[in-house]
């Protein structure tokens, strides 16, 4: 296999990890603020950490260059937008105990982002692929059918806005971390808006009388550039359709954590599609791997 595609291995992987357990747990831990005002830190805190970025690795100049591209800027708005979109709901669900429920999105995610990359980038699919598509959807199949009986709007809407943000950021040639720092500059002052709300009607959690908290919610910065960042560059490196299939450690970790640990439910259709959705993958990273 070439370096770059290891390469884009191994940031994927890392950045699915982090967000299928370390992510899950932080966000589940601090959702007792409600889920307003966390998407609002997550939304200022990341901005905040990727000016400062910018700034230690002397990345401004880039940062003038690409904002005077009007399309890469309108793209960057609607990839924006998306990945708002995909925040808000994810911490929705963590904070009303519906960490299954998105992690069913992000299932279904994966395939896709394997279509759109067939669609959109003419990746190849060869017939081991096309059959690990197909049990991956027999998986989903089953999952409705005998236990959910119903496409989740959580799910869904988790689904499709992370597939999307994959989908236009792949189209768009600009260095990762300055595509997020513009991304988050578009949501920045809205967040502020809304925080401002929230702290002129004292319903704010992040305040100077328990630094503690407030310094915690800050880590919220860090815990969605560092994920998003290793997956990103994943996804430029090697495609979507590779990088679809390895995101199964996201929900994978996400199922088990929600039912070990925060007590959700999960059934034994449920664990028969997880099987049959991990049977898909190592077909389809075997195939990666033999033909890479």
């Amino acid at each position: 296999m070439n370096k770059e595609f290891n390469k884009g291995l191994l940031l994927t992987s890392l950045g699915s990890f982090w967000w299928g357990f370390i992510g899950v747990i932080y966000f589940q831990y601090v959702s007792f603020i409600g889920h307003i005002e966390l998407v609002v830190h997550r939304c200022l805190w990341t901005a905040v950490m990727l000016i400062l970025t910018t700034t230690f690795y002397s990345k401004w100049k880039i940062f003038y260059k690409e904002i005077k591209d009007k399309k890469k800027l309108l793209a960057l708005f609607v990839s924006g937008f998306l990945i708002f979109v995909n925040w808000s709901i994810w911490i929705y669900a963590v904070a009303s105990e519906r960490i299954i429920d998105a992690s069913f999105g992000y299932f279904i995610m994966p395939i896709i982002s394997v279509l759109l990359g067939y669609l959109f980038f003419q990746e190849k699919l060869n017939k081991k692929r096309f059959f690990s598509i197909f049990l991956v959807f027999l998986s989903i199949i089953i999952l409705i059918f005998f236990s959910l009986r119903s496409l989740p709007w959580v799910g869904l809407i988790v689904a499709f806005s992370w597939a999307f943000y994959n989908l236009v950021r792949k189209k768009i040639n600009i260095d990762t971390d300055i595509g997020l720092l513009i991304e988050s500059l578009y949501i920045f002052p809205f967040a502020l808006f809304v925080f401002y709300l929230i702290s002129k009607s004292g319903l704010n959690d992040f305040n100077f009388n328990n630094p503690g908290l407030s310094l915690f919610l800050v880590l919220a910065g860090p815990m969605t550039v560092i994920p998003l960042f290793l997956y990103v560059r994943g996804v430029e490196l090697i495609g979507l359709g590779p990088t679809g299939m390895i995101f199964y450690i996201t929900p994978t970790l996400q199922f088990i954590l929600g039912y070990f640990y925060y007590g959700e439910d999960f059934s034994l259709v449920k664990f028969v599609s997880f099987i049959i959705i991990w049977f898909a993958v190592i077909i389809y990273l075997k195939d990666l791997y033999e033909k890479n």
